[in-house]
Parts: C-alpha cells; sequence; structure tokens
C-alpha cells in the first residue's frame, strides 16, 4: 500500500516542483494567493434485498481544483485529469480572475514528509476482495431472518471509500490528508397480519473491515433490527389530543 502521504506523488508522479509551477501559473496575472486541492476517492457498494444482490458497484473519482485570490475576487477552475498540462491549464484559466503584471515567478513549498496519519487503517476495506464484503452482508441478511419468523423483508446495505487529499498552497505550505471510511446497515420489516413495523441498525467508521467483529459483528447488527421490528409489532400507540402542560419557572 502506498503510503497516505505520498499518494499522489507515487501514483501520478507529481514532485515539488510540479506543485510549484502549477501555483506559479495560477499567480501568472497578479493573484495575491493560489491554491491547489487535489483528491483521489475509490468507493464500493453492495446492496443486498431479499437475499438477492440486487447492485454491486465499484468507482472511482478524482480531480485537482484551483483557486486563486486577487484583492476580493476569486477565481475557481478543476480538472478531472491529473496530467501536469491539464493541471496547468486550469490554474492559468483561474488566474484570468486578475489583472496586472506577475508578481510571483516561482512558489517555494514545505515538503510532505513525516504526515499525519488520523486514521491507521492497515488495510483500507476497497483494497479488500468483494466476496469478503458481500459475505459481511450475507451473514446479517441471515441473523436478521432467523431471530422471529415475522420478519417478512430484510434488505442490508454496505459501502466503503478511501478519500486522499493533498492541499498545497502559494504560502509553501502541503498537507495531505487520508480517510477511509465503511458502513453495513440492516433494515428490516415484520409483519403480523396487517400490522407492519421497521427496524433498523447499523455501524461502522474510519476503520478496517476487522471492525465488523465480536460485538459488532454482522449478526450483532441484523439481530438489532429484527428486534427492533418485532418489538414495536406490541407497541401501543402513543396517546393523542389535548393533554395538561405543567411549566416551571426558570
Amino acid at each position: 500500500m502506498t503510503e497516505p502521504g505520498h499518494f499522489f506523488f507515487d501514483r501520478y508522479g507529481l514532485t515539488e516542483a510540479n506543485l510549484g509551477g502549477f501555483l506559479a501559473a495560477a499567480l501568472s496575472e497578479g493573484g495575491s494567493y493560489a491554491d491547489l486541492y487535489f483528491e483521489h476517492t475509490t468507493t464500493s457498494s453492495i446492496l443486498l434485498d431479499e437475499t438477492l444482490v440486487k447492485s454491486a458497484s465499484e468507482g472511482i473519482s478524482m480531480g485537482c481544483g484551483v483557486r486563486v485570490l486577487a484583492g476580493e475576487q476569486t477565481g475557481y477552475a478543476y480538472t478531472d485529469d491529473l496530467a501536469p498540462d491539464k493541471i496547468v491549464k486550469v490554474a492559468k484559466i483561474a488566474a484570468r480572475i486578475a489583472s496586472g503584471p506577475a508578481r510571483v515567478s516561482s512558489v517555494g513549498l514545505s515538503k510532505v514528509d513525516s504526515p499525519h496519519n488520523f486514521y491507521p487503517v492497515a488495510l483500507p476495506p476497497t483494497d479488500q476482495e468483494l466476496d469478503q464484503k458481500l459475505a459481511l452482508a450475507r451473514r446479517a441478511d441471515a441473523a436478521a431472518r432467523a431471530y422471529d419468523l415475522r420478519i417478512s423483508q430484510v434488505r442490508v446495505t454496505y459501502a466503503d471509500q478511501i478519500r486522499h487529499v493533498l492541499v498545497a498552497g502559494s504560502d509553501g505550505r502541503v498537507v495531505t490528508d487520508f480517510q477511509p471510511l465503511v458502513r453495513l446497515s440492516v433494515s428490516t420489516i415484520a409483519q403480523a397480519n396487517a400490522n407492519r413495523r421497521s427496524g433498523s441498525s447499523g455501524g461502522g467508521g474510519r476503520v478496517p473491515l476487522e471492525f465488523f467483529a465480536g460485538d459488532r459483528s454482522p449478526e450483532h447488527f441484523g439481530t438489532e433490527a429484527a428486534r427492533q421490528a418485532v418489538v414495536q409489532l406490541d407497541a401501543r400507540d402513543a396517546p393523542a389530543g389535548e393533554m395538561e402542560v405543567v411549566l416551571g419557572p426558570g
């Protein structure tokens, strides 16, 4: 796995010299400040409905936005192609909000090393096989159905994503972020004659796939969603109408 802080350098061959050149192009028409925002997001999702896989998808979105400040004006341009010539082009487009001679010919940047890693996930969920993720969804589905015969419908959704971010400013700062995310959700419907009630449960966060173990297993979330629906079958309706209200000072 590529080190999170060096993702764009390793994956797309960007260099600090490239970043400096992009910023210089952004300031070439008189802007006072410019920054670059790089983002690369990988996603995958599974929808399991009535024990059938209704949909499964994987995707990648990426791009670079260039912002230029010139007085009270802001110029912005964006590209989803991370080739250096494309980024230079959008940098110059953003720069055209300003007029007058260029005041900055080069930009010195701090090195990107030892970045903060707020979410130390050794193996991101997006890097694991789809079969492993589908197995989690099937386990939740089976647990919900096994809870009570009155469970008539079960839907399980699984989704994950990994976002890599790099921000470079003409003030010389370069910062990066690595944001993993995974979520497993279960929704159920319990039915007794004409009475239908629903329940839901789920969990996740900026965690590895191993999060779904022990007391946070797919079986736990499936059982909890089923329990909520079944309990509501015998619940009494909340009273309605006018009621006395007691108010106290303060």
